[in-house]
């Protein structure tokens, strides 16, 4: 892992820089094998009182640069205007504190960081405090920090002025941290701190980079998943002016040149003969088939409680639907890209990741070098949602095999055409639900059948986000006869975490069944729902909300429908009402009112900004997403197939935040669930069509 030496620290800052032992957790293979315990340097103090923190997560839009040093210099009783931020450097010291090296994703960035990036800031403040009392040799109890500064009645010292000193005082072993009625900065709206340089267009993405003698490669993979080449011929390649190089990888055939166009015109005049292998033969539409088959029994049992066969026997009504989920592609806006220079035994990499140490160590494996003489430099992340983070590191691998066969530094590019077809996608499912109601309308008896391809886990361990959502669902703690069981039938097709993993099709099929079920009870959606969750109140808090501010029960816009629907993931609670339109068979939403319960909150503008984002994210999917393959060709590759919602089809959106005091949830992706079965329950609630098959058609 890259070595982070308190000297080399002082000297690129000329002032403090914090660090404190952690015991490192065994780890995956992509750390360093031994047991031992690293530094953790996340904050630094310069001389001109600026403040940096270190941030160890990947910001890909989520608000992160801004969430994360809020609790830093919360505690450190920070001037916010002095704050600046960088990505922290691969390293065991930056590890996540679930131990599974350093990475972002699971929504839990802020959740995860919450304590340590605070005692973080406090331990900085007792350091300067100590200084300051050394300099003034007054007791350190008299004095206290303020907005960048360590005061002393009518003395006072900057932060800057104290640095040097207070890196030289032992970090004390225990801190108290401040009472959350005593908050400045958490809590509190704050604007993003990487905005600035976004809207400038100074701030520097993985397709940014650039330095004197870099190329670029675009790579030819084979046209079905897990094909290999056979052969090629690369003269009318390099017979393309600026083509460099035409050289063999593992994932198929790159092109080197000096400039992006060069490589893509070098790359078509490519002739290659592909072997195919079984991935030639994956068609969606059987494959879907077979997944309807497969739920006509049952599956591995996930939660089961009482007798389902005979609970449903003395149903007095009876309801079955099933629900279908294309796979979906992650489709970020910057596609994905990795830039590798390799100089003898040593390795650069600069790229927009969210697994740095993974990517770390499968440079090192791919070179025969240990990981500390890979560095890996973090950078912006034009959207991520789970494909930047692969167990494989497959775009990353693929750069450093490309560099490594070019004998020089080179940038390796994918086209959004190369990124839709690249596979990793959300994984296709289908949803069987059979449910019984008594004479009063209460369920008396579920039975859930799921059947999708299983994300492969580290180790071989099961998948289990195919069922959540749905066998740790509050609705079933209420129903004492229940079933819930699935099918993971394997397929070529690789496959991904997607934006909230398995609740982007379990929340489809479980809150339009409740709503089915509702309709069927002759209940009010929001009413029935209240009474199945009355063991949690979370989920009701947020229902009633939503339901309050968009106005549930009454009268809805002439030739509008209005669905309701609640979802928890992630340690959050949503509930969003949307108000829909159907013209000439399109659906148009118009507004969406979600309200949130994530326990404490960092940042209220970006939890806001998230649900938004993740309305939005589902939005496109509900209405637009799907990947289709035949004779192991996907279909769509671009955003005029794979179509996202544009400005114009942009809802008005209301986001409510439910005051919490509870443990802290993710904001990132819980917004995502509820928007395509509010969306479906309110065409129904039009229309009286339900929407069963994504994506919607009316």
């Amino acid at each position: 892992m890259t070595a982070l030496t308190r000297r080399g620290f002082l000297a690129a800052s000329g002032g403090l820089v914090l660090g404190f032992a952690l015991p490192v957790r065994r780890r995956f293979a992509e750390a360093a094998p031994s047991e031992t315990t690293m530094v953790n340097a996340f904050l630094r103090i310069g001389r001109d009182d600026s403040v940096t923190v270190l941030v160890n997560h990947s910001e890909m839009g989520q608000g992160i640069w801004t969430s994360l040093p809020m609790l830093i210099a919360e505690e450190l009783e920070a001037d916010w205007s002095k704050i600046r931020v960088e990505h922290a450097p691969a390293a065991v010291a930056y590890f996540h504190t679930g131990g599974r090296g350093q990475r972002t994703g699971g929504s839990s960035s802020t959740r995860s960081e919450f304590d340590r990036l605070r005692q973080v800031g406090a331990t900085a403040r007792e350091m300067l405090i100590a200084a300051a009392a050394q300099r003034w040799k007054v007791d350190p109890k008299t004095l206290r920090a303020e907005r960048g500064y360590v005061i002393h009645g009518a003395r006072r010292l900057s932060f800057g002025a104290l640095a040097a000193d207070a890196a030289r005082i032992p970090p004390p072993a225990q801190v108290a941290l401040k009472d959350p009625r005593d908050w400045k900065i958490i809590g509190k709206p704050h604007k993003r701190l990487d905005a600035p340089e976004k809207v400038t267009g100074r701030a520097r993405f993985g397709m940014d980079v650039q330095f004197p003698g870099l190329l670029t490669a675009v790579v030819l993979r084979a046209p079905a998943f897990g094909g290999q080449v056979k052969s090629f011929r690369g003269e009318a390649a390099l017979a393309v002016p600026g083509v460099k190089k035409v050289v063999g990888v593992p994932s198929g055939v790159a092109v080197v040149a000096d400039h992006f166009w060069a490589a893509r015109l070098g790359r078509d005049a490519l002739k290659v003969e592909w072997d195919l292998g079984p991935g030639a033969d994956v068609d969606t539409d059987a494959y879907l088939a077979k997944l309807h088959e497969l739920v006509g029994g049952p599956g591995r049992v996930a939660t089961q409680a009482g007798n389902v066969d005979d609970a449903l026997r003395g149903a007095a009504t009876r309801v079955e639907s099933v629900y279908e989920m294309p796979y979906l592609a992650h489709a970020p806006m910057e596609p994905l890209n990795a830039t590798v220079k390799i100089d003898g035994g040593r390795c650069e990499i600069w790229t927009g990741t969210q697994g740095q140490t993974r990517d770390q160590a499968a440079a090192a494996e791919i070179l025969g070098v240990k990981p500390e003489d890979v560095v890996l430099h973090t950078t912006f992340l034009g959207g991520g949602f789970g494909r930047r983070g692969t167990y494989s590191s497959d775009f990353v691998r693929e750069a450093v095999h490309v560099a490594k066969a070019a004998g020089a530094p080179v940038k390796t590019v994918w086209t959004r055409e190369d990124d839709v077809r690249g596979g990793y996608y959300r994984p296709m499912f289908v949803h069987r639900l059979e449910a019984g109601l008594d004479a009063s309308g209460r369920p008396v008896a579920w039975r859930h059948t799921i059947a999708g391809q299983p994300i492969p886990r580290a180790g071989g361990a099961p998948d289990d986000s195919g069922v959540e959502g749905v066998a740790d669902s509050p609705y079933l703690s209420s129903i004492a006869a229940h079933l819930v069981s699935i099918h993971s039938p394997p397929s070529v097709v690789p496959v991904l975490w997607w934006r909230s993993v398995g609740n982007t099709h379990t929340a489809v099929a479980m809150e339009c069944f409740i709503d089915e079920l509702a309709h069927a009870a002759k209940r009010d959606p929001v009413d029935f729902r209240r009474d199945l969750l009355r063991s949690s109140p979370r989920h009701v808090r947020v229902l009633e909300t939503a339901a309050e501010r968009a106005g549930w029960g009454k009268p809805v816009p002439a030739g509008m429908g209005r669905g309701v629907a609640v979802h928890s993931s992630f340690g959050s609670f949503v509930a969003q009402v949307a108000d829909v339109s159907v013209d000439r068979d399109r659906i148009r939403v118009h507004r969406v009112v979600c309200a949130v319960d994530c326990g404490v909150v960092v940042n209220p503008a970006g939890v806001a900004a998230q649900m938004e984002s993740g309305i939005i994210y589902g939005l496109s999917a509900a209405l637009y997403g799907r990947i289709r393959i035949k004779g192991g060709r996907v279909a769509e590759s671009n955003f005029h197939d794979y179509e996202v919602v544009r400005m114009h089809e942009a809802p008005r959106m209301e986001v409510v935040l439910v005051p919490s005091t509870e443990k802290m949830g993710g904001a990132g992706e819980p917004g995502t669930p509820p928007i395509a079965p509010a969306v479906a329950n309110a065409v129904f609630a039009l229309t009286g069509k339900r929407l069963r098959s994504l994506p919607f058609r009316v």
